[in-house]
């Protein structure tokens, strides 16, 4: 029987310190991702071995400070104070240590067991920057670890080390700075009045409390407030002192905090640090003068998506073929070993059809996340981020947004959700508000195969060049549709933008291993639970209730009637249309029809459409389930020959369908989320309402201007 681990321990830093990096030498493939409870941020977990024992290790989300600036820093904050994990792994980045040292400086003031990983020590020393790892230590009065995260040098120090600090058992003491006399004065002050508030909060010290008060900590002042009469004696207080220092310093509370934490750690860095040469360009901003350039710049993210899309495509073509001739030969198989009747039907069309044509473009999927966690490792996507700032502004969006739309597909493989949830960065209202309603434009993962099967039927010579006219005719729909969003409903003053550029790295095969594997698992899981469930449905409403037994006799009288097999062949063919016609779906189907036939989509389509609001790769199971229903067991053949050889598709058609699923409603997570995040249905439902309106539009101008051109 396994034992539960006996030592956990809490991984913190700033973003882009190399946390992930060191998370995944200590854990490799024993670890998960979930969500905290209550709200949307991702929580690794993972399981570290030493001599024996097992040790937990809890992946902090990324933050720069421990105040409620961000749900990421409320979520890191409140782990610590309500898990109480046995020790904290500090990583910071070595060649940026001063202003990693501020998130030091908090957790030492917070009073957690603390270690320091001195990480990315040998980007410090190839820009001439020598650091004392002991003094440090002696200094701070904790462990400090020099790593290289990626590629796991000093990590099983950083483990052994870890773990004696834990199993010591200390007390969280609190590390004590003095922030000047007006503002100690004031911390005094309140500290005095909350001894005894303190328990009913559940904080650490009365001192922590009181110094997160004068910084405006909007968590712990609304704590605060649910204590009333603890309120009324805090909360005057605490205006008081902070109109005093505004008075005499000529500046706010948190600001001199600030200065004074910073002025701590300048004094740690002078001791510590040592420059033996003056290095006036480093190797990032050598290169960044020319892929950071306002001409080279884009020219060459142009180069590298056409280049990535050319290596998926030619990645993943074996594969996906394999695949999909493994599940048309396992669909013939069952229909081999069972009779013909309803549970066939279900295996063949609604299991093995439908999701497998989901699961056949696992490879294309995993390819395109390769080629994501290639560009994050490296670097270069915060490179993608700054270059497309330029562009953005002029549509009215903030630099941050850029972040939300590539997370959200910017760089087909994304996913609508966590772009959406990424946008909490934005501290401009109406700027995040036009990048939620303009993230699911975005080629998100889902949208994939639905593209994939459309360009292997109609454009399967130029596949590569397709998805990438398509991801940069995503960008231009999103870009107008926020300008316009701008310049009505959400017009205002633009936030300015700041954004790090961190230090170009060789992305290790262990680390775009594990990244490329989890984002390709939660795809696969997807297809296995929802899309399951969602085909299997979608089966049920293209089965039942069909033809009368009236009609159907007749049907196979008709059948049974043919003077050969090719008018047989005809006959069944025709009939299991008139079959589908007659279903539920059908009848939907045929409802839309008037509707949708100005953009060339039949009742199918139109089926596999409204399938797509539960998620877009339902598209691609209804359809495969529609276009296998009826068929012949022996008809082998996967969903983009069966489309390419019906008479009523076509380029244009598959044109104006890729364009509509590109902008059309977003799928019930994504609504959901927007939801979460804005605070009311107004807004999902104008999404729903303002992408599918404009879909329709699109869709029907490419389809009817390309039969005005005699283009089909």
């Amino acid at each position: 029987m396994s034992r539960e681990p006996q030592v956990t321990i809490a991984l913190a830093g700033n973003p882009n310190a190399g946390k992930t990096s060191v998370f995944n030498a200590l854990t490799g493939s024993r670890q998960h991702v979930g969500n905290y409870p209550g709200v949307t941020v991702d929580k690794k977990e993972g399981e570290a071995i030493l001599e024996g024992l097992r040790v937990r290790v809890v992946d902090l989300p990324g933050t720069y400070s421990l105040t409620a600036y961000s749900l990421e820093e409320l979520v890191a904050r409140n782990y610590l104070i309500g898990q109480r994990p046995d020790v904290v792994v500090d990583v910071v980045d070595a060649a940026n240590l001063e202003r990693n040292l501020y998130l030091t400086v908090q957790l030492m003031e917070l009073g957690v067991p603390l270690v320091v990983c001195l990480n990315m020590i040998d980007v410090a020393q190839a820009r001439g920057m020598q650091i004392d790892a002991r003094r440090l230590e002696e200094l701070l009065g904790v462990p400090v670890v020099p790593t290289v995260g990626r590629r796991g040098q000093g990590v099983d120090e950083l483990l052994r080390r870890a773990v004696a600090v834990a199993q010591a058992a200390p007390r969280w003491r609190p590390l004590v700075i003095s922030y000047g006399s007006d503002v100690d004065q004031g911390i005094a002050e309140l500290t005095a009045i909350l001894e005894g508030g303190v328990p009913r909060q559940g904080l650490i010290s009365a001192r922590w409390l009181a110094l997160k008060l004068l910084e405006g900590d909007s968590e712990v002042m609304g704590q605060i407030r649910e204590d009333s009469e603890l309120g009324r004696r805090v909360l005057p207080v605490v205006r008081r002192i902070g109109e005093h220092i505004r008075r005499t310093l000529d500046d706010d509370p948190e600001s001199v905090i600030a200065d004074y934490r910073y002025g701590f750690i300048s004094s740690l860095s002078r001791q510590v640090v040592t420059h033996q040469r003056e290095v006036r360009l480093d190797f990032s901003d050598r290169v960044d003068r020319v892929l950071t350039h306002r001409l080279f710049g884009p020219l060459f993210l142009l180069a590298v998506l056409y280049g990535a899309y050319q290596f998926v495509f030619w990645g993943a073509e074996e594969p996906v073929a394999w695949l999909e001739a493994g599940f048309a030969w396992l669909g013939g198989r069952v229909s081999e070993w069972l009779p013909p009747g309803p549970l066939r039907s279900l295996l063949v069309s609604g299991v093995i059809d439908g999701v497998g044509g989901v699961l056949g473009f696992v490879p294309l999927i995993m390819f395109m996340f390769f080629v994501i966690a290639v560009m994050e490792d490296s670097g270069y996507m915060a490179r993608v981020a700054y270059l497309m700032d330029r562009v953005l502004r002029v549509f009215g969006l903030h630099g941050n947004s850029v972040i939300a739309l590539i997370v959200g597909g910017g760089i087909s493989g994304g996913c609508a959700v966590p772009g959406v949830m990424a946008t909490r960065t934005l501290k401009d209202p109406k700027a995040r508000l036009a990048t939620i309603l303009v993230v699911p434009f975005m080629n998100c993962g889902a949208k994939l195969p639905v593209y994939s099967v459309l360009i292997a039927a109609f454009f399967a010579s130029r596949q590569a060049m397709v998805l990438f006219l398509l991801t940069l005719l995503s960008w231009a729909l999103a870009l107008m549709a926020a300008r316009l969003l701008r310049s009505t409903l959400l017009g205002g003053e633009q936030a300015p933008f700041v954004m790090e550029l961190p230090p170009y790295r060789a992305p290790t095969f262990k680390g775009l291993a594990i990244h490329t594997w989890e984002r390709t698992w939660q795809y696969a899981k997807k297809a296995g639970t929802l899309i399951l469930g969602v085909s299997i449905v979608m089966w049920a409403l293209m089965t039942y209730p069909g033809l009368d037994p009236q009609a159907r006799a007749a049907w196979q009288a008709r059948i049974a009637a043919a003077t050969s097999p090719a008018q047989r062949q005809e006959l069944e063919g025709r009939m299991a249309q008139e079959e589908l016609a007659h279903t539920w779906a059908g009848r939907m189907g045929r409802a839309l029809s008037r509707l949708t036939a100005p953009l060339g989509f039949d009742w199918r389509t139109n089926v596999a459409l409204v399938g797509g609001f539960a998620a877009k790769e339902v598209i691609v199971s209804t359809l495969g389930t529609a276009y296998s229903l009826g068929a012949k067991a022996e008809e082998e053949t996967s969903l983009a020959r069966r489309l390419a050889a019906t008479p009523s598709w076509g380029p244009l058609k598959a044109a104006a369908l890729m364009i509509f699923v590109m902008v059309y409603a977003p799928c019930v997570a994504t609504v959901v989320t927007i939801r979460r995040e804005t605070g009311s249905w107004r807004w999902p439902l104008f999404s729903l309402a303002y992408n599918t309106t404009l879909a329709y539009l699109l869709a029907l101008v490419v389809y009817q201007g390309g039969r005005a051109l005699g283009l089909g």
